[in-house]
């Protein structure tokens, strides 16, 4: 398998854990989000995923983008150690919490978003950064209070003894919190969940200063 990759993006953040959680051999092709105008838009990786996003996943000429999809393909592919619940309640829970993050608080925050209010809005680094501490911010006291109603009281993680889609999509979300110094002070049980993911390997393994590309 070969995961493109860029070491800060949490979408490709996302996948690389569920690849360390599955236990599944991959090489990591660094796409540099920055650099030369942004790798993502080269010939070379548009026709790998045209909708120049990362990331994207090549098993053996199989090309999947988009992190939910690589995750349950993923999960479909090798179903040992489940990335869902067994009830089907608990699994509509696991993938609401992750579009939470996915589909709510990452779209209106990631890269191309940030670049658009600086280059064609012109918002200054202040303002750009009162946009997203805003929109995480809301986006995570909504997380918090699911996972509050939800998640399974006196387990290390949301729904149980084992993490899955849910924290795969946390871990990097807070990540980025922290890089934009949001307070997360009102978060408890969102930091709880994050202390024990980050005691595992798979989560160790998967963090941005971990990878080949990590400047």
């Amino acid at each position: 398998m070969i995961l493109y990759s860029y070491f800060r993006s949490s979408a490709a953040y996302r996948v690389r854990i569920g690849l360390n959680l599955k236990g599944l051999d991959y090489q990591i092709k660094p796409v540099h989000l920055l650099k030369d105008g942004g790798q993502q838009h080269q010939p070379d990786y548009v026709q790998i995923n045209p909708v120049q996003l990362l990331p994207a996943l090549d098993d053996d000429g199989l090309i999947i983008t988009q992190s939910l999809a690589i995750l349950e393909y993923l999960d479909e592919r090798y179903p040992e150690l489940p990335f869902l619940p067994k009830t089907s309640a608990e699994r509509a829970w696991a993938r609401s919490m992750a579009q939470t993050v996915a589909c709510d608080i990452h779209p209106l925050n990631n890269l191309r978003v940030l670049q658009y209010l600086k280059n064609e809005l012109h918002a200054q680094e202040d303002a750009r950064n009162q946009w997203y501490r805003h929109w995480v911010s809301v986006g995570l006291e909504g997380l918090e209070a699911l996972v509050q109603r939800h998640g399974k009281k006196g387990h290390a993680f949301i729904f149980g003894d084992t993490p899955g889609m849910a924290e795969i999509c946390l871990i990097p979300q807070m990540f980025n919190a922290r890089r934009f110094e949001i307070d997360l002070t009102a978060f408890p049980r969102l930091l709880a969940v994050e202390e024990k993911c980050l005691e595992l390997s798979a989560f160790q393994e998967a963090a941005p200063d971990r990878q080949p590309d990590a400047a």
